[in-house]
């Protein structure tokens, strides 16, 4: 009989031991985080990923109850601060937040990256866009989208437009409006928005597709007239111009995005918690009005959402990049 109980007891341990051991993982994910989180932004202080980053930093924190220290890990268009996150460990304490240049653009134009955002990342959220608008110059004749379109019809590639070099979000932007509108513009590449801005107001150039922030100033002193938001929505910084989906031509949308990921296989519940917080934090009134300041529409777009649209602008613009000969620089 001792020996039947014994047996008994021996098995009630085992089963008690197998259970505490599964459980084991999740208690220590349920205290995430308890140290300070890293976020790495794969661009230099100050541009645009930095400034939402920093925004947000703050207000994430006082959800998650620690520090957010933000890491830009800058160069190689965003490869080596997202490879970094990719292969991070999988605890919740490196996580990323970049533009669409991550997940969408490098995987499309580029033949080799060493990580695949579908497969190493887990996106979080959609945080915030940064709407792109098609400007024209004082001096040019066209005063709305069907008059530079019919213009560009009568005489193909005798009108230019600025980029930042080839696979640029300007460069894919004016070739998907050329394949929408049917016609064939002619890129011309500067080394950023000021120089490009500057050529437009000058007549150097007709067409300048930047963002809405670094052109705004130019649009409301008369310098620069907008004919059309490229985005998907019309932007709080210029209201009242229409975007080009709304002017018939829904196949032209190009959106600039920031996105908030973890690396792939964090635990269920960080990811989890870590939702949770940055939905919290981006419907906090003071941070919408700080990232529309900076000419940027703060959104709240989950998971799955996140991922259908990174694959399907990976699709999208691989298509594209082969149709047009683009090839990332």
């Amino acid at each position: 009989m001792n020996l039947v109980i014994s047996r008994r007891a021996f098995g009630l341990l085992l089963s008690a031991s197998a259970v505490l051991g599964a459980q084991a993982p999740v208690f220590a994910q349920s205290a995430w985080p308890d140290r300070p989180v890293r976020l790495v932004v794969p661009f230099p202080p100050g541009g645009g990923t930095d400034i939402v980053a920093r925004a947000m930093g703050q207000t994430l924190s006082e959800h998650l109850g620690q520090p957010i220290v933000v890491d830009n890990k800058p160069g190689a268009s965003t490869i080596i601060g997202t490879d970094a996150v990719a292969k991070a460990a999988l605890d919740g304490y490196t996580l990323l937040l970049s533009g669409s240049t991550s997940y969408s653009v490098n995987p499309a134009l580029r033949a080799k990256l060493p990580y695949d955002p579908v497969r190493d990342l887990a996106p979080i959220a959609i945080v915030a866009r940064t709407p792109l608008v098609l400007v024209v110059g004082k001096g040019t004749p066209w005063h709305s989208m069907p008059e530079l379109i019919a213009a560009a019809k009568a005489k193909p590639k005798s009108i230019r437009y600025a980029t930042f070099g080839s696979g640029s979000g300007p460069h894919l932007a004016g070739e998907l409006l050329a394949l929408a509108a049917g016609i064939q513009l002619q890129d011309i590449p500067y080394k950023g928005s000021s120089q490009s801005s500057m050529a437009v107001i000058g007549g150097e150039i007709e067409i300048g597709i930047d963002t809405v922030a670094a052109v705004a100033p130019h649009v409301r002193s008369g310098k620069l007239r907008a004919l059309g938001i490229v985005g998907a929505t019309r932007s709080s910084m210029l209201p009242e111009v229409r975007t080009l989906a709304e002017q018939g031509l829904p196949d032209a949308t190009f959106d600039a995005w920031y996105g908030f990921a973890a690396p792939a296989r964090t635990p269920a519940p960080v990811i989890e918690k870590l939702a949770r917080a940055v939905t919290a934090t981006m419907g906090n009134p003071a941070l919408q009005a700080q990232l529309r300041a900076q000419g940027m529409e703060p959104v709240a777009i989950g998971a799955a959402a996140f991922r259908t649209q990174m694959e399907g602008e990976i699709s999208r613009y691989r298509a594209l990049a082969h149709r047009a000969g683009i090839a990332a620089e």
